[in-house]
């Protein structure tokens, strides 16, 4: 019986010992700080809490990140709290008395160390270096950390923008918008141990433009003298690094209302310069430039198109204007008619305040003739364009507004040097105005009872600014063009020497074809023939002296000439061709081997 109660009790105890601990492996302990970031020498607690944590001891363990592994940092510690000074992962787990018996770890818990930053400097790096961005382009920020070494990094971003960047070493912006516009900052953090970091680096302002540039393009000069270079310059809006140019020329496209561009020579990869030199230009024409740069290439919007002038008139597209005159009234009726290669034409329009347009815009074109009526926003350029692509030539019109004014009238197109020009002054309401006085550059020239100013052959020194005054009124004042006159080359003997020449070769072939002819029957001939193999036989056996045998061939002809005379007579008298004496009232053609052109 005694055994029997020894038993029992001993059971009771060992169940006990197994139950009460027994269920510490399915308990999980909590952990808790009084504070995630521990301040420069200060320190964190931690608490580990078991539930009936009477008896339990605890292990404390920590580790610099989330991939490295727990290291086990104070063992069976019969308290639940602990102080730490450095930063990390903590968690905990409790053991009951038995040392075989443990909970699950705890929840994590991270703190970091405030101060704990490393000498290393992160700086914000962008590529290319471009102050402002536009939309479209290509843009690459960076995280750079100086003196790095061979050090793993992890990179944490901040930026003011609605882009948000994951932590990475850098970050290709592409196409960029105003969503990415902002400061950028970072810094780095040493992969191995988290707790250690950089400062922020300095903030980097990324500025991104919705709307593509369009650069400004002008032309120098205006107006073009013959054969005259003309100067394009290209000037971008927020000009910087990196821009190359490229240069087009202007084609009229009517079918589209617009203009088909060219590449100019020598810039299919854009030019580094922000000019470019046009050279031998002769007649009207437009010009667009464009910016482009990084990789892929971003362009700008095309400048609007340019024009540099040309008064001449022009083969394939040509300009007149009726009346035929520079300046006119408002009210005045306006015909401007466009001649040439084509079908198709349009009239356009460049006024004093930089604004083009085409006379469908404000006139009526009726086939290729523009009809307008002229008001004080009259003055302007015009010139016309074809469907084949020309240009032709360009005029100034200049409307006069005072009614009771008087306008200069002076030829619309050149003048050429040599020619004679009149020049005219009108009031509104009188066309045939006397005593006229007439101004050159501002100078007095006539001032007499004439009512023109009459130049019977200009010169190039008569161009320039012409203006008239009658009765107290002046006239504004319009340039009279003067070009130089185009000397036709001189009709040259060379073709009529050709032909001379060609005619005399073929009497000689004649001449030397009808002697052929006649070897077998001509004496002279057949004493030249034998002569000849005499000559050969005899240099049997002898080296051949080719300059001797020529000089002797030379020679027969030279002395055959009474032959021939005897032979060309033949013909008109009867009886055997014989080697007599010509007759002085025979026709003799004379057959010189030194002559090239015959007789």
């Amino acid at each position: 019986m005694g055994h029997t109660l020894l038993c029992v009790l001993s059971l009771f105890l060992l169940n006990t010992l197994l139950y009460g601990d027994g269920q510490a492996s399915t308990r999980k302990p909590t952990l808790t700080a009084d504070k995630t970031s521990i301040p420069a020498g200060g320190s964190v607690t931690l608490t580990c809490s078991v539930e009936d944590s009477i008896g339990w001891r605890y292990d404390w363990f920590r580790r610099t990140s989330q991939s490295s592994a727990a290291k086990l940092i104070k063992r069976s510690s019969l308290h639940h709290t602990i102080s730490v000074s450095e930063g990390g992962i903590y968690h905990c787990r409790g053991r009951g008395v038995k040392q075989v018996y443990y909970t699950e770890d705890s929840n994590a818990v991270t703190i970091e160390k405030i101060g704990e930053c490393i000498f290393n400097k992160a700086v914000v790096t962008q590529q290319p270096n471009w102050s402002e961005i536009y939309r479209g382009e290509t843009i690459t920020v960076r995280c750079e950390i100086q003196g790095g070494g061979d050090t793993e990094w992890e990179y944490e971003w901040e930026t003011t923008s609605s882009f948000k960047p994951s932590n990475q070493h850098e970050h290709r912006i592409s196409p960029a918008s105003s969503s990415h516009s902002g400061d950028y900052r970072c810094k780095g953090r040493v992969k191995s141990s988290q707790h250690r970091t950089t400062e922020w680096s300095s903030s980097v302002r990324l500025t991104v433009y919705d709307n593509k540039p369009r650069p400004v393009l002008t032309v120098s000069p205006s107006w073009l003298s013959p054969g005259a270079s003309v100067t394009l310059n290209c000037e971008v809006e927020h000009p910087s690094a990196g821009w190359r140019f490229y240069w087009y020329k202007t084609v009229p496209d009517l079918s589209h209302n617009s203009y088909i561009y060219e590449l100019l020579p020598g810039n299919s990869r854009g030019t580094e310069q922000d000019s470019y030199i046009v050279h031998g230009q002769t007649h009207t024409a437009g010009y667009v430039c464009r910016a482009g740069r990084g990789d892929p290439v971003f362009y700008t919007e095309n400048s609007e198109p340019k024009f540099v002038w040309s008064g001449d008139l022009h083969p394939a597209a040509s300009l007149t204007v009726n009346p035929d005159r520079v300046q006119h009234f408002t009210f005045d009726s306006v015909s401007l008619s466009c001649e040439g290669n084509s079908t198709e034409w349009r009239v356009k329009r460049f006024n004093e305040h930089g604004y083009q347009s085409d006379c469908s815009d404000w006139r009526r074109m009726t086939g290729s003739t523009c009809n307008m009526r002229l008001y004080w926003y009259g003055n302007a350029v015009y010139w016309c364009e074809s469907g084949s692509g020309e240009f032709s030539n360009a005029v100034n019109i200049t409307v006069w507004g005072d009614y009771h004014g008087i306008i200069l009238v002076s030829p619309v197109h050149p003048v050429t040097e040599g020619e004679s020009v009149s020049l005219g002054c009108r009031f509104r309401t009188e066309k045939n105005l006397s005593s006229v006085f007439f101004y050159h550059n501002d100078k007095l020239i006539q001032s007499d009872t004439r009512q023109e100013l009459n130049i019977s052959a200009v010169s190039k020194s008569d161009e320039g600014f012409y203006k008239c005054q009658w009765s107290g009124r002046k006239s504004a004042q319009s340039w009279m063009s003067v070009k130089v006159a185009v000397m036709e080359p001189k009709s040259s003997s060379s073709p009529v020497l050709l032909i001379v020449l060609l005619l005399c070769g073929i009497v000689l072939i004649i001449l030397l074809l009808l002697c052929c002819c006649r070897k077998s029957t001509d004496p002279c001939w057949n004493r030249l023939t034998q002569s000849q193999r005499e000559n050969q036989g005899s240099a049997t056996n002898q080296p051949v002296n080719h300059d001797a045998n020529q000089q002797q061939v030379y020679s027969s002809l030279l002395h055959s000439d009474v032959c021939v005379y005897e032979t060309m007579r033949v013909f008109g008298n009867t009886g055997e061709g014989q080697c007599d004496e010509p007759e002085e009232s025979s026709i003799y053609i004379n057959i010189n081997p030194h002559s090239a052109t015959g007789p």
